[in-house]
């Protein structure tokens, strides 16, 4: 396996960690406080490129692939794991855009993104999460195109997308046969914001409801065939959890880092906490769970890349090893700092709230489970 990356994109990945470093992390707990994200640090976000992390050479962008972006997503999530999950949102609606769009349906999105855009990616309903075919948000056909009907739920960027990337049922029985994807375009006659969700971490992101009250949209929205979402939802998942795992590993380090400058910061019976074998252990096995996630992580990336057959094994796999280290590591870095740790004044008790999302979206690590036993013995 070839890790290596160009100086292009050690470039970016470099600028995403002072981004993280001077822009983000200093932002981070009064932003979690607030729970919304400033015009200032979004702005820097989209003149950097941040956003556009998956806009190809020929639409105007750098041509990213898998593993520079998920490289990059680790360091913004060093900063802030919501803010990441911004950038990682607008990835995650791209997917199913490259896979089956046309040149026009492309063009149009990633004009948007290129001129500071944001998007969103709508498959998730109060009835349908884990189970794709319980979809129910209805896309009926008419003449011209589709009239639309139904709520999405707990839809990361939703109050502040351009652009959705929406999974609606074609058939009125339902099932995965009629899930079917469109392009549309917030502005459109019918579509409303509903409740904001308050959450327990990555609060930087925007999380909301989406709303279809009879909203038209027309034939050329659709994206590929009627009945191809389930298809494109699996396949656009495969290629975004390695980047979940990212994230995971972002916060994983950047608590492990906070933990180790404590430890030799603290004392403790007149000397310092960090030459205390019960201490030292901890730190043993905080590096070695984020190391490991990393390497899985950017295995994964890379066979999403090469089209290996055991990519998707692999995608679950890192998206599920990485998300329990991240949660096993930051619970550990809480403990190392003790009562310290448990304060909002301090970074190690978001890095846990943060981390705890990344077990439950874009597959909870029960259902990736399923994913790699069914590989493994099938």
């Amino acid at each position: 396996m070839d890790f290596s990356i160009n100086e292009e994109q050690q470039e970016l990945i470099s600028l995403a960690e002072t981004i993280s470093k001077n822009e983000i992390a200093p932002r981070s707990l009064e932003i979690d406080k607030s729970g919304v994200m400033d015009e200032e640090l979004l702005h820097t976000l989209k003149q950097s490129g941040m956003t556009q992390l998956s806009v190809p050479k020929e639409y105007g962008g750098a041509g990213l692939d898998l593993l520079t972006i998920a490289m990059i997503a680790e360091q913004l999530a060093k900063g802030c794991a919501g803010v990441a999950t911004v950038c990682a949102a607008n990835s995650l609606a791209s997917f199913p855009i490259l896979i089956a769009g046309n040149d026009e349906q492309k063009k149009s999105y990633f004009d948007c993104l290129n001129q500071g855009g944001m998007s969103c990616f709508a498959l998730t309903e109060p009835g349908a999460g884990s189970d794709a075919g319980a979809v129910s948000c209805r896309a009926r056909k008419v003449h011209g195109g589709y009239v639309l009907n139904g709520t999405k739920c707990f839809i990361t960027n939703a109050p502040i997308a351009d652009k959705i990337t929406l999974f609606a049922n074609t058939r009125e029985s339902g099932g995965i046969r009629g899930l079917t994807v469109f392009l549309v375009d917030r502005n459109t006659p019918g579509i409303s914001i509903g409740k904001e969700e308050d959450k327990m971490g990555i609060r930087a992101s925007a999380t909301s409801e989406i709303i279809f009250d009879n909203c038209f949209i027309p034939a050329f929205a659709r994206i590929g065939r009627e009945g191809m979402g389930f298809r494109l939802a699996m396949e656009t998942l495969e290629k975004s959890r390695p980047v979940v795992g990212a994230i995971s590993v972002g916060i994983a380090q950047a608590a492990l880092e906070n933990a180790i400058h404590y430890a030799h910061q603290r004392k403790q019976f007149g000397q310092m906490i960090a030459s205390f074998e019960m201490v030292q252990q901890m730190i043993a096995d905080m590096v070695t769970k984020t190391e490991a996630a990393r390497a899985l992580v950017y295995k994964a990336c890379w066979m999403q890349m090469k089209g290996d057959k055991k990519a998707g094994l692999f995608s679950a796999m890192s998206k599920c090893f990485a998300s329990d280290a991240a949660m096993e590591v930051t619970t550990t870095a809480v403990q190392v700092m003790g009562g310290n740790g448990y304060s909002r004044e301090n970074p190690n008790e978001k890095y846990m709230r943060d981390a705890k999302i990344m077990q439950i979206y874009e597959g909870t690590n029960q259902v990736q489970r399923l994913v790699i036993a069914n590989a493994a013995m099938y």
